[in-house]
C-alpha cells in the first residue's frame, strides 16, 4: 500500500502547513527541557498529529496521509526489528552474561574513560562491516552499555560512544544505505565515494576517539559491578551466540529481521541446551489469563518507542502529502549561486530534511535530483556532492533527539534500571563523531577541503 496519497491543503496556507512540525517541536522542547523519557516523545508527535487535522481542508485525504506514512516498508522493518532486538537483548542481559563480562572487564582495568573508548572503535567496526547503524544499536547496546556502565563509565558516555561508532559505520561502511543513496543519486562510483569520504571520516573518527578519552565521566567501576548484583557465570557467556548470530548474517547481508530471528533462535536454544534458562523463564501461562517470561516482557517493553514510531511515520506521510518536502527544495534552490554558497545549500537541505524525516536515506534520494542539478551548474564534482549528502545526514539526523538515533537508544538503557536510564535529549550531546563531523563540514565549505576532485574521476563519469 505504498501508492501516494492525495494531496493535502491546509487552512491558513504555509502557516497552517507547518502547525504539526510547530507542536511538535513545542513539545519535545518541553520533554527535552524536563529530560523527559520516549514517552514524553511519543506525546510530542500524536499532538502534531492531532493539531494538523484542525488545519486540514479535507479531512479524509489528512486521514490518508496518516495511513500512507504508516505504509512505507521502512516503517514495518523499524517496528519489527526493535521488538525483536528487544528480545534477543533480554535473552542476553537476563543470563548473567553481562555481569560477568563486567566482572572480567573490572579485573583487567579495562574502565571507565578508555571501556568508552574501545566501545567507541568496537561499534565504528561491527557498524562499517554490516552497514547499519540500527541494527548496530541492537546488537551493540545490550552489552557494551550494561559491561561498561558497570565498569565505570558514566552511561550517557557509554551511548554516546556507541551512537558514535554507528553514525561512522553508517557514513563510511559501503554496504550502508546512505552510502549507496548518496552514490547513486550523484552517479558516483561507490568504491570512489567511499575512497574520498575518508577525508571527512577519519578525521572526525579520530577527534570523536581524543574527546571521549578526555571528556567521558567515570564512576566506581568495581561498586557498579557490586550494585548490579549476580554471581560471575562462566556458563553464561554462551548467550553471546545471540550477537555472533546477528553480526555474522548482517555481514553476509542477510534482511536484518532475518538477522534477529536467527539470533532469538539461536539464543533460545543455546540457552536452554545449557541449562542457562528454563523454559518457563522464557515463555509461561500460569494461568489467570496471563503469560510471563523473558519474551513476553521484552516484547512489552518496546511499547513506547512502537507508539512513537507510529506518530512519526504518520507525520512524515502528512509532511509528504503536503508539499513539504517540495517547498524546502523551491526555497534552498534560490541560494545556490557559486560553488561556496551551492555546498551550503547542499548542507542546509539535506540537514534540514534529513532532521524532519528522521532517516537519512530518504532526505538524500528526496533531494538527490536538486543537488546533482544545481551542483553540476555551480563546478561542484559528483564526489563532493555525494560526500556532503552523506555527511550532513549523519550529522543532523543523528543529533536531532526525536530520530531513531537517539530515541532507540534510550530506550534500549531504559531496560537496565533507572540508574542506567539516559533521556533522549542528551544523547546528541555525547554523539562526538556527529559533532566532530559537524566542525569538519563548516570547516571544508570555508576552506574548501576536500573540493579537489579525485585523480582521474572523469573515468567513472557516467
Amino acid at each position: 500500500m505504498d501508492q501516494k496519497a492525495k494531496r493535502i491543503e491546509f487552512r491558513l496556507g504555509k502557516i497552517g502547513k507547518m502547525t504539526p512540525l510547530l507542536a511538535a517541536a513545542a513539545m519535545i522542547g518541553w520533554a527535552a527541557f524536563s529530560q523527559s523519557n520516549v514517552n514524553g516523545y511519543v506525546l510530542a508527535f500524536f499532538a502534531a498529529l492531532v493539531t494538523g487535522v484542525v488545519f486540514a481542508k479535507d479531512e479524509k485525504a489528512y486521514g490518508e496521509a496518516l495511513v500512507y506514512g504508516l505504509s512505507k516498508p521502512m516503517f514495518a522493518v523499524i517496528v519489527l526489528a526493535v521488538m525483536l532486538a528487544a528480545v534477543s537483548g533480554k535473552l542476553i542481559s537476563a543470563s548473567g552474561a553481562v555481569q560477568t563480562i563486567a566482572a572480567y572487564v573490572v579485573a583487567a582495568g579495562l574502565t571507565g574513560k578508555l571501556f568508552v573508548a574501545a566501545a567507541f572503535l568496537i561499534t565504528c567496526l561491527l557498524a562499517f562491516a554490516t552497514g547499519t547503524s540500527v541494527g548496530t544499536y541492537f546488537v551493540v547496546i545490550p552489552i557494551l552499555f550494561p559491561v561498561g556502565v558497570m565498569a565505570g563509565a558514566a552511561p550517557e558516555f557509554m551511548i554516546g560512544a556507541i551512537v558514535s561508532g554507528a553514525a561512522f559505520g553508517d557514513n563510511l561502511g559501503p554496504i550502508s544505505d546512505t552510502t549507496i543513496a548518496s552514490s547513486a543519486t550523484q552517479h558516483a562510483d561507490l568504491g570512489m565515494v567511499v575512497k574520498t569520504r575518508t577525508r571527512y571520516s577519519l578525521p572526525a573518527a579520530a577527534g570523536a576517539l581524543v574527546l571521549f578519552l578526555l571528556f567521558s565521566k567515570t564512576t566506581d567501576g568495581g561498586a557498579a559491578v557490586g550494585a548490579a548484583g549476580g554471581e560471575v557465570d562462566p556458563l553464561s557467556l554462551v548467550m553471546l551466540i545471540v550477537p555472533a548470530v546477528i553480526i555474522t548474517l548482517c555481514m553476509m547481508r542477510k534482511h536484518l529481521i532475518t538477522a534477529l530471528s536467527w539470533g532469538i533462535l539461536a539464543g533460545a536454544a543455546a540457552g536452554l541446551l545449557s541449562g542457562v534458562y528454563t523454559v518457563d523463564e522464557l515463555i509461561a501461562f500460569p494461568g489467570g489469563f496471563s503469560v510471563t517470561g523473558a519474551v513476553i516482557e521484552a516484547i512489552s517493553g518496546t511499547a513506547g518507542t512502537v507508539a512513537m514510531l507510529i506518530a512519526v511515520f504518520a507525520l512524515l506521510g502528512v509532511m509528504e502529502c503536503s508539499g513539504l518536502f517540495e517547498d524546502v527544495r523551491a526555497l534552498l534552490e534560490r541560494f545556490a549561486k557559486k560553488e561556496q554558497s551551492t555546498e551550503a545549500t547542499i548542507i542546509l537541505s539535506v540537514g534540514l530534511l534529513s532532521m524532519v524525516t528522521g532517516v537519512i536515506s530518504v532526505a538524500i534520494v528526496a533531494l538527490g535530483d536538486l543537488v546533482s542539478e544545481i551542483g553540476e551548474k555551480a563546478g561542484v564534482n559528483r564526489y563532493r556532492r555525494a560526500n556532503l549528502m552523506d555527511c550532513t545526514g549523519c550529522v543532523f539526523c543523528f543529533l536531532a533527539p526525536w530520530t531513531v538515533h537517539c530515541v532507540i537508544p534510550a530506550q534500549q538503557t531504559a531496560q537496565f534500571g533507572e540508574s542506567f536510564a539516559v533521556a533522549p535529549a542528551s544523547v546528541p550531546f555525547v554523539n562526538y563523531y556527529s559533532l566532530c563531523m559537524l566542525v569538519m563540514l563548516l570547516a571544508a565549505v570555508i576552506t574548501g577541503y576536500g573540493r579537489k576532485p579525485p585523480k582521474g574521476h572523469l573515468q567513472h563519469m557516467e
